[in-house]
């Protein structure tokens, strides 16, 4: 029997292809067409968060780009022209391609082949009149944005009119080691998101959970808004930030511990956030 695809479910081998999956996202309000590069559920980092089944640390693998292309020229095709949507129920009102999205089990600027891959996706999707209608974007922590051939991606993002999401979920360290389980320091990537904005459109990720019933601090708050404080001041042409908290069970040893903030915390926090004059879009 085929799954009904639902907000809630997100598995990366729902039809069977190794790079491509469908997603009905819960903040674009239709399709997403993920592409997987991290088949080898592999991260630099592991956020606490994360619903990846055994994810471990480690780069992705080397890409097959002809596979890639077949699979999704072979997925477009039936979605545009096929009975994708009647076979796996989606609801009439979310029968529309929102975005391609470079997301799956891993931080996907780890690939060698990056900068090829995101152009084959964007030849393809312009190919079939996917692109411009619908969006391109890049789920990323941004880890990795200092290195060339990371920029030369998202440059070719955003030849394709693409988007860069950069995850940045705590401005301290201590957040930081406890959300993300990374070394590297808030100013790293505050440097790295400041290059992203530079190689294309960024919009700032963020997920704010609720730890061992800790809320969300004051010390955190305050931390994030002047990292965006700073970045104003500097010109940085960042507008956007996505905050959200959780919407499916994290798959990490901390699981038992993570419970999602409300929607009215999410708003206190982002009715601050555009004061500082960012545009700001908040998912519970």
């Amino acid at each position: 029997m085929v799954s009904k695809l639902t907000t809630s479910s997100h598995r990366s081998d729902i039809v069977g292809l190794k790079y491509v999956y469908p997603v009905i996202s819960r903040r674009m309000g239709g399709l997403s067409i993920g592409i997987n590069f991290n088949t080898n559920n592999a991260c630099n980092w592991r956020c606490i968060y994360c619903q990846v089944p055994e994810l471990k640390l480690g780069a992705a693998p080397a890409i097959d780009l002809k596979l890639l292309e077949d699979e999704l020229r072979y997925f477009l095709k039936e979605v545009l022209e096929g009975g994708f949507y009647e076979r796996f129920g989606v609801d009439d009102d979310k029968r529309i391609i929102k975005d391609i999205a470079i997301a799956g089990n891993g931080e996907p600027t780890s690939l060698k082949e990056f900068p090829e891959a995101v152009a084959l996706i964007g030849e393809i999707a312009t190919e079939l009149g996917v692109f411009p209608q619908s969006r391109y974007v890049l789920i990323t922590n941004g880890s990795l944005v200092h290195q060339a051939k990371v920029q030369a991606g998202l440059k070719v993002l955003g030849s394709y009119g693409g988007e860069v999401w950069f995850k940045l979920d705590s401005a301290t360290e201590e957040g930081r080691a406890l959300i993300n389980n990374t070394v590297q320091s808030c100013q790293t990537s505050v440097n790295n998101l400041i290059l992203s904005t530079q190689c294309c459109k960024t919009k700032l990720q963020t997920c704010v959970v609720d730890y061992d019933n800790q809320g969300l601090s004051e010390r955190e708050q305050s931390a994030y808004l002047d990292v965006l404080a700073e970045l104003k001041k500097s010109g940085c042409q960042l507008q956007d930030v996505l905050l959200y908290s959780l919407a499916r069970l994290s798959l990490q040893p901390e699981a038992s511990k993570l419970k999602p903030l409300s929607f009215d915390v999410l708003e206190s926090f982002a009715s601050k956030i555009r004061m500082l004059g960012f545009n700001v879009s908040v998912s519970s």
